[in-house]
């Protein structure tokens, strides 16, 4: 089977936490940049893993059992729990896990990166929780980088001090994702509750302005942005805004609501950017259909910050426990029964499973 660059980015862009909506421009100089640089971490081995995952999961939906072959392709790591924001809609601004808060530590996360590289692609290191407050996050990034895995993170950008921005850059991190969400403070702040937006748009100069310094390919600099009911006013402000920053691509998002069904002023009216439509009854429901299949179940999974593995990044307060780092090693929980069973239950009905009916994305192997 044979994988084309295009191909290999798309499994970078599906792999994000929530649904991405389609960017309204594009620049295509950019994109190939982005492309060639996922390009330079591939190996014929990682190729061959990603076959034999995209077959399994093929069969999988034909036979509608938990047929599984291959490594992860894509692992989603939490450096922390912790985060300086409020947003109404996450449970770390919210405080309202059940798990505990805390920390990745640098040998744990170094023990993972070392079992895992040699299949991995792509490495989101965020679940949870602002990454630059784990002292760590960068030097873990470092060893994911020079272990030839494509790495990216998301950041609420309010740590991006002159410091921080110039050692983001000499990381080698691949791709940095910075939230928006409002091109003016009174907008911004309704959504992300005790954030500064100058401070953003600072941080975002500074990591632009030293990967230009140090002549650097990398970090891949994408401004993403919440469409909500409260901001989509400003989806040309933030368009304008990117280009004023200098950054590499702006990403409109849909937005994620645990309680849709009566409505939320958090949907937007633009369609486009809603997951939800409303319904003859009143009901809100999700857009998409919920098929009984799921590429993320295949591909890749989350590790918490305390080495618990979870099937998907909408398992937020690991409520599918698979296993546990390193009480246990990886390969044992991948191919270990709770996973079986899990991906059996989703093939064969994932509307019994809670955390699948609010999700919008997985159905498909492209977004």
């Amino acid at each position: 089977m044979s994988i084309s660059g295009n191909s290999i980015q798309e499994l970078a862009l599906a792999t994000d936490p929530e649904e991405i909506a389609p960017p309204r421009k594009r620049s295509s100089v950019m994109h190939f940049r982005k492309t060639r640089i996922l390009i330079a971490t591939l190996s014929l081995r990682k190729i061959w893993n990603f076959g034999l995952l995209f077959w399994s999961f093929q069969w999988a939906r034909i036979l509608r059992k938990p047929v599984h072959w291959g490594n992860p392709a894509k692992i989603g790591v939490e450096p922390t729990t912790s985060c300086n924001l409020r947003c109404p809609e996450c449970p770390s601004g919210l405080r309202s896990f059940t798990r505990p808060t805390g920390m990745l530590d640098l040998p744990a996360f170094q023990a993972m990166a070392d079992a895992l590289h040699r299949d991995l692609v792509y490495m989101l290191m965020y679940f949870q929780g602002e990454p630059y407050l784990n002292p760590k996050f960068l030097p873990m990034a470092a060893y994911a980088a020079k272990r030839k895995i494509y790495v990216a993170t998301s950041t609420n950008a309010h740590y991006l001090t002159d410091q921080n921005a110039r050692a983001t850059v000499e990381s080698g991190i691949h791709e940095v994702v910075v939230s928006i969400d409002g091109a003016t403070q009174e907008t911004y702040e309704q959504y992300r509750v005790g954030g500064n937006l100058q401070k953003v748009k600072e941080g975002t100069r500074r990591l632009v302005a030293w990967r230009d310094k140090l002549q650097s390919r990398t970090p891949y600099i994408i401004l993403q942005f919440l469409v909500t009911g409260a901001n989509e006013h400003e989806i040309a402000q933030i368009e304008a805004l990117g280009q004023e920053l200098g950054v590499d691509k702006v990403v409109f998002k849909t937005a994620q609501i645990y309680d849709y069904e009566g409505g939320s002023p958090l949907i937007p009216q633009n369609e486009r950017y809603a997951r939800y439509r409303k319904g003859d009854d009143g009901k809100y429901r999700l857009k998409n259909q919920l098929k009984n299949q799921c590429w993320k179940l295949w591909m890749g999974a989350e590790i918490t910050w305390d080495g618990r593995v979870l099937p998907c990044c909408f398992d937020k307060d690991a409520q599918y426990e698979m296993g546990k780092l390193p009480e246990n090693d990886f390969q044992t929980i991948w191919r270990g029964e709770a996973y079986r069973k899990f991906r059996g239950n989703l093939v064969r009905s994932r509307g019994s499973i809670d955390i699948c009916t609010n999700c919008s994305e997985g159905t498909e192997i492209w977004a």
